[in-house]
């Protein structure tokens, strides 16, 4: 029975965020004891679903481009002669890590206003570091006799690249962004002190209102949001592992 501990987990966990972000009037009940002086139980000033696809929209185009940068810059500074570049390269992409998001976003409203800009910016650089890093690594795991029975096929370095070292350290690069999602999942809350929509609405009308029902509400979304999203981007690590493991043994 073991082995259905995790798909009816996901199901139940898919199924309570389905309830509380189209029904959630049903959870009234359980939240009203979260309330006082009789506050609002349901955040309802703007569609739970709609603050959802926001987020969830927000985080999606803040991955994509974190990641490009990401594999770029690691590709770069993996290739023979520009191994010189990685000590810049780190450090540029820990400027993320280094400032909290709060304070990118307090130097990007001055320079590209108020809304998504600032709130992307602050999401792609806190999310570079796991990615590049597991570039980095994904790459250098290559074992070396694949790349030089790539070299002795008479494949170009950008055939090398992509057919065969790229494709071998695809599963530690998902690994980084799977964490770098899943950190920017709940970092993207912060977008809604700059106006950017999302499930921080909920949670910061919460906090300003001392209303616990709200901040409940939102925190359970995006805490159920991270959980699925994590689970199901280490399913696709998992099914890639296993065809480079076939690609590393049987492609060259």
């Amino acid at each position: 029975m073991r082995r259905f501990v995790g798909p009816l987990a996901r199901l139940a966990a898919l199924a309570l965020l389905l309830a509380l972000v189209l029904r959630p009037e049903w959870f009234e009940p359980i939240l009203k004891p979260f309330t006082e002086n009789n506050a609002p139980v349901i955040y309802t000033q703007s569609s739970l679903l709609s603050l959802t696809l926001a987020h969830l929209a927000l985080v999606a185009v803040a991955s994509v481009i974190g990641a490009a940068l990401a594999l770029v810059m690691g590709v770069f500074v993996t290739r023979p002669m520009r191994a010189e570049f990685l000590p810049l390269s780190r450090s540029l992409v820990n400027i993320g890590q280094t400032f909290p998001p709060v304070a990118v976003l307090a130097l990007a409203v001055p320079v590209v206003g108020f809304g998504v800009k600032p709130t992307l910016i602050a999401l792609v650089l806190y999310g570079l570091l796991p990615i590049f890093e597991n570039t980095i690594t994904g790459l250098k795991e290559v074992p070396e006799n694949i790349v030089e029975a790539g070299r002795g096929m008479g494949l170009s370095p950008s055939q090398q690249l992509f057919r065969v070292e790229l494709p071998l350290a695809l599963p530690v690069i998902l690994a980084g962004i799977r964490l770098s999602v899943v950190i920017n999942m709940g970092t993207a809350t912060i977008g809604s002190t700059v106006a950017a929509k999302g499930l921080g609405e909920v949670i910061i009308a919460g906090l300003l209102t001392s209303n616990t029902s709200f901040i409940l509400q939102g925190g359970i979304i995006v805490a159920l949001l991270a959980v699925l999203i994590y689970d199901g981007l280490a399913i696709l690590e998992q099914h890639v592992a296993k065809r480079t493991g076939r690609l590393a043994e049987g492609s060259l």
